[in-house]
C-alpha cells in the first residue's frame, strides 16, 4: 500500500509547491479534487478537458515527482432537488469522469447524493427513521424515482470510460452506511464501490473492521481520517450533533487526526483487513481535524500512517 493525501488540504498554495510538499513529507500518492463541494482547488476539470497543454503539464507535475494520482475527487450532490445544483454537480461528476479516462486515473470519487423529500420540495431530506408513515414513504419515492434513474445511468456514463466510481459513505446522503450502499450497488452495478472513510462510520456506531469485511472488493479507494467520540456528552445527547465543528467542548464527536481518535492497534488491524479484503492501493490523508493546523495535522499523519501501513505486496508464504 501507499501513503497519499488529498491535496484539497493545500489550495492555497501553487499545485507544483504542494506537491513539493507532500513528497518530501513521504507521501507517493495524490488525490485531486477536480468540482463539487471542495472545488478545483488545483485542477478544474471542464478546462483540462479543453487544453491538451494545460493537462499534459497538470499530469506531468505530478509524474515528474515520482507521485501517482490515486483518484480525482468531486465529492458534490447531483440528486439536489434545485435543478442548477444537481446539473452543476452532475457537470462536475461527468467532466471528472473523461479526465480520469484521459490521464489513466482508475477512480473518481464523489458522494451518492441525496434528494428532497418529494416532488415539490427544494432542500435535501435526509431520512434515517421510519415513522411517521411518511418518512418511510418519502424514502422510498427517493430511491425509486431520483436514485435509480440518475444511478443507473450515472454508473453506465463511467463504465463505458472505464472508470470506476468509489462512493464516499457519508450521512446526510443515501448512501451512509453499508447496506445503503449495497442498495446503491443493485442499481448501478460493479462500476460503483466505496471510498472507504472510517471517520463517518465510527460515529454512526459501526465497526469499520468489520465493515471492511462485509465491503470486500467493492472498496475502490481509501481515506485516512479519524473520529474522537466524547464520551461525557454521547452520554448526555447521543450521536446525532448539529452543534458546530468548531464547538469542540460541546461536540458528541470531532473528526481527529489518524491516531488521535483511535490508536495504532485499530489502524494497524484496518490495514490488515484491507489487506484481507484483497486492497492494495493508496491510503489517503484528509485532514479535517479542527485541533490541529494543516502542517501539524498533515505530518502527523504521515508519520503514524508510515508506521502502521504495509508498503509492498504480500509476500508468499514458505509453505505454499
Amino acid at each position: 500500500m501507499k501513503i497519499g493525501v488529498f491535496t484539497v488540504l493545500f489550495s492555497q498554495r501553487p499545485f507544483e509547491e504542494a506537491l513539493d510538499y507532500v513528497k518530501a513529507a513521504g507521501c507517493e500518492a495524490v488525490e485531486v479534487g477536480v468540482g463539487g463541494y471542495p472545488g478545483p482547488a488545483h485542477a478544474d476539470a471542464a478546462a483540462l478537458l479543453e487544453d491538451d497543454a494545460a493537462r499534459k503539464r497538470f499530469h506531468d507535475a505530478v509524474t515528474s515527482r515520482g507521485l501517482e494520482i490515486s483518484a480525482l475527487s468531486c465529492h458534490g450532490n447531483p440528486l439536489h432537488p434545485q435543478r442548477e445544483i444537481a446539473e452543476a454537480h452532475d457537470r462536475d461528476y461527468r467532466n471528472a469522469v473523461q479526465l480520469a479516462q484521459m490521464l489513466e486515473v482508475p477512480t473518481v470519487i464523489t458522494f451518492s447524493g441525496c434528494p428532497g423529500g418529494g416532488p415539490e420540495a427544494m432542500e435535501p431530506n435526509w431520512i434515517t427513521c421510519p415513522w411517521p408513515p411518511n418518512f418511510t414513504e418519502s424514502l422510498a419515492w427517493q430511491w425509486k424515482e431520483r436514485a435509480t434513474p440518475y444511478w443507473s445511468e450515472a454508473a453506465t456514463y463511467a463504465r463505458d470510460r472505464g472508470v470506476r466510481v468509489a462512493i464516499e459513505l457519508h450521512p446526510g446522503f443515501i448512501a451512509y452506511h453499508t447496506d445503503s450502499f449495497n442498495r446503491l450497488r443493485e442499481i448501478g452495478g460493479e462500476t460503483l464501490g466505496v471510498n472507504f472513510d472510517p471517520s463517518h462510520l465510527f460515529w454512526q456506531g459501526m465497526d469499520p473492521l468489520v465493515c471492511v469485511r462485509a465491503l470486500g472488493d467493492a472498496i475502490f479507494h481509501v481515506h485516512a481520517k479519524d473520529t474522537w467520540l466524547d464520551g461525557p456528552n454521547i452520554a448526555i445527547n447521543g450521536v446525532l450533533d448539529t452543534k458546530p465543528y468548531t464547538d469542540e467542548v460541546h461536540r458528541s464527536w470531532i473528526f481527529r487526526t489518524v491516531g488521535y481518535g483511535h490508536g495504532q492497534e485499530f489502524w494497524r488491524s484496518l490495514i490488515s483487513e484491507l489487506r484481507l479484503a484483497g486492497y492494495d492501493g493508496v491510503i489517503s490523508i484528509e485532514h479535517e481535524d479542527s485541533l490541529m493546523s494543516v502542517n501539524e495535522g498533515f505530518t502527523s499523519a504521515v508519520e503514524f500512517l508510515k508506521d502502521v501501513v504495509i508498503r509492498e505486496p504480500a509476500a508468499q508464504a514458505w509453505w505454499t
